[in-house]
């Protein structure tokens, strides 16, 4: 077998001594020459002898990232995509795809119905011929509680009701994969069953939920928690509110922001602890429009933001996203002390893809994979096969 250090398949791969994220030892991983995996077998397996080898040397080997949160790239906020940015929507889908990203969903944060629907019909129609694939779309409001609206526009924000979910979702409920709202704002109890009919993962947020309401709409089937911590009242030992609901509750994940600024690092390890890492968390970037621009000023719907060192405000000092790419925070959970290398990896991978009932690495599954290394506390990443996710 030939010794290689590839980003290209022209022939079968046998990836040697790799760990993974859900098992012990080491593993041989094999990709056909499709780029296809074909098998996942211990390394004290044979493995084919016209493989090309690469010899991970006790590296993880995980899928690439998946973000249920990202506002934009590159300088297109997602809510203002119109059929002229179809060349830009393609360099951000290769943009991430160089960030370890391999599928996301564009997140449309609230806005008039008109350019949700006009939002909807571009991604409706777009495929991107290479890099990061494209998901479906979250719905980030605009049922959102005002008094938690963050740096989302009040004017845009609507009743919770099955008949301005109807005119939200138009004709592109299928695209739709996640929608956050806030739960209190529905009196008949009907529209977290409806969007579960839909096939619509529910995430609960921008809320002002007490724990009673929480834990009626997660019996209803909201299965997530949007961004914990933010927009949402804190953790109270008699108030245990919507995000003491959803850490008790073993069948409900919780996206995190870890950036540093979202959520103190404190507060993140104790967050950690409580949902036992992977399996009650997920992260996400919660990414804005200048995601790969340098800091500066820039527009924000009618508002500008201000961006320094990754951080995003509005003029008034409101906190309204970051332009950190998603892995950067699994980065940082490892850099702060507070996560083993292998749960901050799943975090970013294989968690989101269990919060929205995807598959983690399998055979079968198309190889586009990451190389993990930790060295001290620096946890870097790469691509072992490029392509088409």
């Amino acid at each position: 077998m030939t010794q290689a250090t590839i980003t290209e398949i022209t022939r079968p791969l046998e990836i040697l001594n790799a760990r993974l994220l859900d098992r012990e030892s080491l593993w041989r991983i094999s990709v056909n020459s499709e780029g296809i995996i074909s098998a996942i077998q211990p390394m004290s397996d044979r493995g084919g002898s016209e493989a090309v080898c690469l010899d991970v040397a006790g590296d993880w080997i995980t899928l690439g990232g998946l973000d249920l949160q990202i506002n934009g790239g590159l300088g297109l906020a997602f809510p203002d995509v119109k059929p002229q940015h179809l060349p830009l929507l393609q360099e951000i889908c290769t943009f991430l795809y160089t960030q370890g990203v391999d599928v996301f969903l564009p997140t449309l944060v609230t806005t008039s119905v008109e350019n949700i629907t006009r939002s909807l019909s571009v991604f409706a129609e777009f495929q991107p011929s290479q890099g990061a694939s494209v998901l479906g779309v979250h719905l980030e409001g605009p049922f959102l509680n005002r008094a938690k609206r963050g740096a989302h526009p009040e004017q845009y924000l609507l009743p919770l009701s099955v008949d301005n979910v109807k005119r939200v979702l138009g004709d592109y409920a299928s695209l739709v994969k996640v929608i956050t709202l806030a739960p209190e704002l529905d009196t008949t109890g009907k529209v977290i069953p409806y969007l579960r009919s839909l096939g619509i993962t529910v995430s609960l947020g921008h809320s002002l939920a007490t724990a009673e309401q929480a834990q009626t709409a997660f019996a209803q089937g909201a299965t997530m928690v949007t961004h914990a911590f933010n927009a949402m009242p804190s953790l109270h030992h008699r108030e245990p509110g919507l995000l003491g609901v959803a850490i008790a509750n073993p069948h409900v994940q919780c996206g995190l922001i870890a950036d540093g600024q979202h959520v103190n690092p404190i507060m993140v390890d104790l967050l950690l602890r409580a949902s036992h890492y992977e399996q009650g968390l997920f992260l996400v970037s919660d990414a804005l429009a200048p995601l790969g621009l340098p800091d500066g000023v820039y527009p924000w719907d009618s508002r500008q933001i201000e961006v320094q060192q990754g951080t995003a405000r509005l003029r008034d000092r409101t906190l309204a996203g970051t332009t950190f790419p998603l892995l950067v925070g699994a980065q940082n959970l490892v850099k702060w002390g507070i996560c083993p290398a292998p749960s901050a990896i799943a975090l970013a991978t294989s968690a989101p893809r269990r919060a929205i009932g995807l598959p983690n690495l399998a055979p079968h599954q198309p190889a586009s994979l990451l190389q993990w290394h930790l060295e001290d506390s620096t946890l870097t990443f790469k691509r072992v096969l490029s392509g088409k996710c």
